[in-house]
This record gives C-alpha cells, structure tokens and sequence, in this order.
C-alpha cells in the first residue's frame, strides 16, 4: 500500500518537471527553504509535517527557472 502512495506523490510532483518556476510557486506557494548550488541551480525546498513524520519536496530550478529535478522524502 505504501509503494502505490510513494508512486503517486512521484507523478504528482514529476507533473512539475519542465515547467516554469512560477507555476510550482502558483500550486505550492513559497517554499520553507531555497538553497543553491555551486552549479547555479537553485532548490525549493518545502517541509509539512504529518503523524510526526516531516514530509520534505525538493525542486531543482536551473538558470533559465524552469524545473529540472523532483524528489520528496518521508511523504504519503
């Protein structure tokens, strides 16, 4: 039951990758953290917590703003 969960959190977030940062900002508002790496993306970062389980969503946004990377820990 958990993997069917996991599956859908990941088509849920995938629905983002090439899309313009400011559509992931529209649906999920601003993010709890927006890190940097030494490549010159930048990662959103959003944090909930549920059943005492911190849920975290990462989006990669590239240069050009657009979403390039999706991952989520500790989420269904």
């Amino acid at each position: 039951k958990s993997q069917s969960t996991i599956k859908k959190e990941n088509e849920k977030l995938s629905k983002f990758l090439q899309q313009p940062e400011s559509e992931l900002k529209i649906e999920m508002g601003e993010p709890d953290e927006i890190t940097h790496d030494a490549k010159g993306s930048k990662f959103y970062i959003y944090k909930k917590k549920k059943y005492g389980i911190t849920c975290e969503k990462n989006f990669e946004v590239d240069k050009n703003n657009m979403i390039v990377g999706v991952s989520s820990r500790g989420c269904f």
